[in-house]
């Protein structure tokens, strides 16, 4: 069997050490614990700072435990810190796609739709916020099941809610696997008869799966007549899906 990775053994001797201090530590009294040179504790520590599980005070520059690492029996992020990082995306993907958008968070029931940005042109709409989409028949619900870590897994019995949605369990997990290959997922008509979606997730420290980006309208605007979803569509999202993953704290 492979032995144990340095690496990772070490930034669990920092954090041990951090826990059992009862106070901040300097960096050199960190090295001097675990008998390293102090460029090796830096790096540790600073990685361990920047997905949160360490604490670095402004003032001092002493070390401590972050609250990452005490909240990690907890999702780690809010529904409400979600669309904080999103909003001002959100209407900027609106505006350069002309379609409706939204944030969604896995809930035991479905994709939780967090934040909805109306699609421009004042023609009418609803507010959608706190509608749940089922996992297997939405592009936000897919995509979450294939990126966002503690997704509950569609019911043994998937619904079908037109001649479109799938609903056979092995075709789902082929097209989950798809959608883990490229990034996105997409659906036209599977939920709603004449619209159409296309979701990217989004994701925090460390690369994690968060939550997700969706573009909704009527199908011939986001897909290609009887083809995959519009390329601008694929871009615009992706990319906003990136700056918002940015402001999460993804670092690239």
């Amino acid at each position: 069997m492979p032995g144990a990775i340095q690496s990772v053994e070490r930034a669990a001797a920092v954090l041990r050490i951090l826990g059992g201090a009862g106070r901040p530590l300097r960096l050199s009294e960190i090295a001097d614990a675990l008998d390293l040179p102090k460029p090796t504790i830096f790096g540790l520590v600073r990685t361990l700072r920047d997905v949160g599980f360490v604490h670095q005070d402004r003032a001092t520059s002493d070390y401590s435990l972050g609250d990452g690492i005490r909240n990690l029996h907890e999702s780690g992020l809010d529904p409400n810190d979600l669309r904080s990082h999103a909003m001002n995306w959100s209407d900027a993907l609106a505006s350069r796609t002309r379609l409706e958008v939204h944030i969604g968070f896995p809930d035991p029931d479905g994709a939780r739709i967090v934040h909805h940005v109306f699609r421009p042109g004042g023609s009418v709409q609803q507010l959608r916020i706190g509608e749940v989409l089922p996992f297997h028949a939405s592009a936000l619900g897919k995509i979450m099941l294939g990126f966002v870590a503690g997704t509950p897994s569609s019911p043994r019995q998937l619904e079908r809610y037109t001649p479109r949605t799938l609903v056979n369990r092995a075709a789902l997990d082929a097209e989950l696997h798809r959608i883990r290959a490229r990034g996105w997922s997409s659906e036209g008509s599977e939920l709603i008869p004449g619209i159409g979606a296309l979701a990217v997730p989004l994701r925090g420290y460390g690369g994690i799966g968060v939550g997700a980006l969706a573009v909704t309208g009527p199908v011939e605007k986001v897909f290609r007549h009887a083809g995959p979803p519009l390329d601008t569509i694929i871009r615009a999202t992706t990319e906003t899906a990136a700056s918002i993953s940015r402001s999460l704290g993804l670092h690239a």
